[in-house]
């Protein structure tokens, strides 16, 4: 980390700095916290597969999300080990993490598909040419139908933006959590990258599970701040939940990929109100 930021003493996705800061026609000389934003490179057998620019904590948890994202593994069973490379101390340790299949497993980058390796994903990217649509929903079956009260869902966003104890400090973080039928959040990530939050949560819920009994995510709420892009529609249908709802507006191509693989898709959530996308018969009041 560059001189001039000071680590926070307790979240390692944000560092201090000096700012000046204007206000009512007046300059002061203080401090103030900022997200952390570092690549982390994702190798698959001694092949990267990709660069995700993320906020550092629960790489493995990302990494493994990501990968199960992209179909390259399809349970946790499939991972022999995944750990960063290098040795603490050492210049950028921390910014790649290797996955190795587990003994008998091949894990396939390819997958008969021309997706590039080494791409570059940013933070606000979680798809970025790797794959076609087509070739990312091939692995995503529909999920079981499942009606929700429409307080529950109010319920689990409201819990997640309040749990947001990095983005409360730095205004610069994301935010992704699962909740049950009822509304209740049972575990949530934070990330400059909202489908960052993602893979760490499905990345969690893979770490886990015992025998894969977390995944599919059957009956559970995918909760985010923000918007709700393709990407993030994507990654719920992968890991099964059956709806997914946003502090923000979803983008066509989410609505379009919500209603292939039924999912229940509400945007503008509030206390009161919420808008509903697809399936709104699944809303109960």
């Amino acid at each position: 980390m560059a001189e001039r930021f000071t680590p926070h003493p307790r979240f390692a996705g944000l560092v201090e700095t000096d700012i000046v800061r204007r206000r009512d026609g007046a300059n002061e000389a203080t401090r103030d916290f900022i997200s952390v934003e570092e690549p982390l490179s994702i190798s698959v057998d001694g092949d990267v597969l990709a660069t995700t620019m993320r906020t550092p904590g629960q790489d493995r948890e990302l990494a493994l999300g990501l990968l199960f994202a992209e179909s390259v593994v399809s349970c946790r069973g499939d991972i022999g080990s995944l750990t960063h490379c290098g040795k603490p101390g050492d210049e950028g340790y921390g910014n790649l993490i290797e996955a190795r299949g587990a003994p008998g497993v091949r894990l396939d980058i390819e997958d008969g598909s021309p997706a590039r390796r080494g791409t570059l994903a940013t933070s606000a990217c979680g798809v970025c040419g790797r794959r076609t649509v087509d070739d990312l929903m091939a692995r995503c079956t529909p999920v079981p139908p499942v009606e929700f009260r429409s307080p529950a869902i109010a319920s689990a966003v409201a819990a997640l933006t309040a749990g947001q104890q990095q983005h409360r400090l730095s205004g610069g973080l994301h935010a992704a959590g699962a909740a049950d039928v009822s509304g209740d959040l049972q575990i949530a990530f934070e990330d400059v990258g909202r489908h960052n939050a993602v893979d760490k949560l499905v990345g969690h819920l893979l770490l886990k599970s015992a025998d894969d009994e977390l995944l599919p995510a059957r009956g559970m709420l995918l909760v985010v701040s923000g918007r709700t892009s393709f990407e993030i529609v994507q990654k719920a249908a992968r890991a099964g939940f059956a709806a997914v709802a946003g502090v923000s507006a979803p983008s066509s191509l989410a609505i379009q990929t919500a209603e292939r693989a039924s999912i229940l898709l509400c945007g503008f959530v509030r206390e009161g109100r919420l808008n509903a996308y697809t399936f709104a018969e699944r809303l109960l009041p």
